[in-house]
C-alpha cells in the first residue's frame, strides 16, 4: 500500500488514496501504523475517499484505531494530497466528513499547494450535542475539577468535543498527567479534546492540546477553533486570533454575525512510501 505521510503545524498522519487502495480493518491499520516504533509513526491515518456529495470524503481514525469525526490540520492536507497528485485541479473543493460538508480555498504557488483556508462550520455550544453531561444551555467558565484543582472549562464541538480551559502559562504545563483525567472524565461520554491557553494578547494565544486517542499532539485544527470561540465567549480576545501551536502557528477566524470559523493554515508532504501489513 502506498502512502504518504503529511503534517500541518506538527499534526502528522499517514494518507493513503482509498480511490486505489481497499482499506479493509482502517482501525486496526491505524492503529498499526501510527505506532512510532513499529509502524510509520504519526497522529492517525487518514483515507481519502470518493464522495456522493461533495469532491472527496475524508475518513480519519486516531492512533488507538478510534474514529474521528474532524480533523482541522489534517483536511488541509486531503486538499494538499489531492492537488498535488493531480486528483483535481481546483482551487476551491469540498470534502465530505462525518461532521459535514468542508469547503477549502486552496493558495497554490509552483503548482503546489502552500497554504488553505476552512470553512470549519458552526460551533456547537448546546451541551447534549458537543457532548458534555450538564443542566446549563451552555458550559462556559464552568468549574470541573481534576485531581483536586479545580479548572473552568468552557465547552465547544467543531465537529470534535472539546473542553478549553485557561492557565498561566502551558510552559510548564504536567499535561501527561491531567490530560487523561481530562480525556475520561464522565462528564463527557465521548471523552474529550483538552485545549490549555495561556492568553497572550488581544490577538494572540498559546495553546497545547490533549487529544482523545491520541495524546498530546503538536496541533489541533478543530481544538484551536473552539479555544478562539471559548476566548470570544470569555471575553479574553478578539475575533481573529494567531493560535501559537507547539508546531506552528494557525490565523483563526471567528465571525459571529455568520456564526462560522475559518481556519487558516499550512499543509506539507514529509515524505512516501510502501507499507506492507
Amino acid at each position: 500500500m502506498k502512502f504518504t505521510k503529511m503534517e500541518g503545524c506538527g499534526n502528522d498522519y499517514v494518507y493513503v488514496d482509498g480511490f486505489k487502495n481497499k482499506i479493509e480493518d482502517p482501525n486496526g491499520l491505524a492503529e498499526k501504523i501510527s505506532d512510532r516504533h513499529f509502524g510509520v509513526g504519526s497522529d492517525g491515518l487518514i483515507v481519502i475517499n470518493p464522495s456522493d456529495v461533495a469532491d472527496f470524503k475524508m475518513s480519519m481514525y486516531n492512533a488507538d484505531g478510534s474514529e474521528g469525526k474532524m480533523c482541522g490540520n489534517g483536511i488541509r492536507c486531503v486538499a494538499k494530497f489531492v492537488y498535488d497528485y493531480k486528483m483535481t485541479d481546483k482551487e476551491e473543493i469540498t470534502v465530505e466528513t462525518l461532521s459535514g460538508i468542508k469547503t477549502l480555498q486552496l493558495t497554490v504557488k509552483d503548482d503546489a499547494v502552500q497554504s488553505v483556508r476552512v470553512n470549519m462550520g458552526s460551533p456547537i455550544l448546546t451541551p447534549k450535542d458537543i457532548p458534555v453531561v450538564s443542566d446549563q444551555e451552555t458550559v462556559v467558565n464552568e468549574p470541573l475539577t481534576i485531581l483536586g484543582k479545580e479548572y473552568g472549562i468552557t465547552c465547544v464541538s467543531m465537529g470534535n468535543p472539546h473542553a478549553v480551559t485557561f492557565v498561566e502559562s502551558t510552559d510548564d504545563l504536567e499535561i501527561e498527567k491531567i490530560g487523561p483525567e481530562f480525556e475520561k472524565n464522565p462528564i463527557f461520554p465521548d471523552r474529550v479534546n483538552t485545549e490549555f491557553i495561556q492568553v497572550i494578547d488581544r490577538d494572540t494565544i498559546k495553546m497545547r492540546v490533549w487529544e482523545r486517542g491520541s495524546g498530546e499532539t503538536l496541533a489541533c485544527g478543530t481544538g484551536a477553533c473552539a479555544s478562539v470561540v471559548a476566548c470570544v465567549l470569555n471575553g479574553k480576545t478578539n475575533n481573529v486570533v494567531t493560535v501559537k501551536l507547539l508546531g506552528g502557528d494557525l490565523l483563526i477566524e471567528y465571525k459571529e454575525e455568520e456564526n462560522t470559523v475559518y481556519m487558516t493554515g499550512p499543509a506539507r508532504i514529509s515524505f512516501t512510501g510502501e507499507y506492507d501489513w
